[in-house]
């Protein structure tokens, strides 16, 4: 038995319920506020409480699975384990809306746009982030090349692999800039962005999840053990599909909310038979995710036929379908229902900076999964698993806390002649 599961599941049954408002049955009656800051803050909560559950769920005393007679068994939190693309959709999808209600709402919005939004929300953040992983690592005895190290500084490499979404969110930042900065036409503007995302795309397919490229054909399969650093997987730049997969939400979400009247105009008529098939296209959208993982897959590099670009990019254009429909299908469901309550106010408050936190208390606790020689510990009930569960939300939310107050003070340093402002208050961000 799998409680653990089970309980979690009732906590987030129970958070679902607890500070949720009806706007009732009719098709006359819908929240007018389901988009307001507060509430898609709180949808930003419950993202980053998905996002820790998924990091918790792939360690692999999580996903153990076994064979008892012919029923297939999966580990504890086993749903969670290929979600947290649709989780990070949410945030592009959040970001995306809240980049075009402001630009249309806040006059000169695009004044100092760079420098409030992209340097202080996200990359003076960033590299805050990486001194305490450096700090993190040293504690650790983490052993690198002194490149390696350079790199990482530099934030050419990651010194925290989770911090891809930073990255990913500066890069489509700047283009925003300069598309609405410099062009009248919005049209043309929201076909670059798309253009933008959909190149970050083709670029993972190209380069993989590791340097395939630097070698003979299929040198890899030889061993990666004694290759160089920068040849390992995930060490460059989109060096993983998780990198690019869910990125497309924030093009939805930028034409949802340029077209929200309307959206919601539209939804007044047979809202629950049209909620009928926004679900039909979420599940269509994810059997089509888990039919290209599986008939085509993004490890190509393993089958013994090079990179298999082709493969990649088919699976890719079969699973950000899925990242998109997820975010339309919670927005509309916050037409009649959403939940604010104050444990999804607290998390969205700090949705970034648990991000960010999370692998440290990941790695921490991991004593309580595993043996001396990486072999998953198996207890009664499962209550080590239930320790490291609650031990890696509890210091994950220290951490963060600590991790925002460092950023205040470097912000008050950067910028001491400023008003400061909370970094993770802005509608625009995570």
């Amino acid at each position: 038995m799998y409680y653990l599961t089970y309980v979690v599941y009732a906590l987030i049954l129970f958070l679902l319920i607890w500070g949720g408002k009806f706007a009732g049955f009719k098709n006359t009656h819908f929240h007018q506020d389901s988009s307001s800051l507060e509430v898609m803050k709180s949808l930003r909560g419950f993202s980053a409480i998905g996002v820790i559950l998924h990091h918790i769920s792939q360690e692999g005393a999580f996903q153990r699975a076994n064979m008892t007679g012919r029923t297939w068994i999966p580990g504890e939190l086993n749903i969670f384990v290929n979600a947290g693309y649709l989780f990070v959709g949410i945030f592009f999808f959040c970001s995306g809306y809240g980049l075009i209600k402001s630009y249309d709402n806040k006059e000169d919005y695009l004044d100092g746009f760079m420098k409030k939004r992209v340097v202080k929300t996200l990359v003076i953040p960033f590299y805050v982030n990486v001194l305490f992983y450096a700090l993190y690592h040293l504690i650790k005895g983490t052993r690198m090349p002194l490149a390696h190290w350079i790199t990482n500084f530099l934030g050419l490499t990651l010194m925290n692999e989770y911090a891809w979404y930073p990255i990913v969110a500066v890069l489509l930042y700047i283009a925003f800039y300069l598309f609405f900065k410099n062009i009248k036409n919005q049209k043309v503007c929201f076909s670059l962005m798309a253009l933008v995302i959909f190149l970050m795309g083709v670029f993972f397919c190209v380069t993989g999840h590791f340097a395939w490229w630097a070698g003979p054909k299929n040198w890899w399969l030889k061993g990666m053990q004694n290759a160089a650093w920068w040849k390992q997987q995930g060490i460059i730049w989109f060096f993983g599909e998780w990198w690019v997969n869910s990125a497309p939400a924030m093009l939805a979400g930028m034409i949802f909310a340029r077209r929200e009247e309307k959206i919601r105009e539209w939804f007044k008529n047979y809202y629950w038979l049209k909620l009928i098939v926004v679900i039909i296209l979420v599940f269509a959208s994810m059997s089509l995710s888990i039919f290209g993982q599986m008939k085509f897959g993004y490890w190509t590099e393993w089958s013994g036929n090079g990179p298999d670009i082709l493969k990649k990019f088919i699976t890719y254009l079969c699973q950000f379908p899925s990242a998109v429909m997820l975010a339309i299908f919670f927005f509309v469901i916050m037409l009649k229902y959403y939940v604010v309550n104050p444990v999804s106010r607290f998390f969205g408050n700090i949705s970034l900076e648990t991000y960010m936190m999370n692998l440290i208390a990941i790695e921490s606790f991991r004593f309580l999964l595993y043996a001396k020689y990486g072999q998953p510990i198996s207890k009664p009930w499962h209550y080590n698993l239930a320790i490291y569960f609650v031990s890696v939300f509890a210091a994950t939310i220290v951490l963060a806390l600590i991790y925002k107050l460092a950023n205040k003070g470097v912000l008050k340093l950067f910028f001491f002649r400023e008003k400061t402002k909370d970094p993770v208050k802005q509608n625009e961000t995570v």
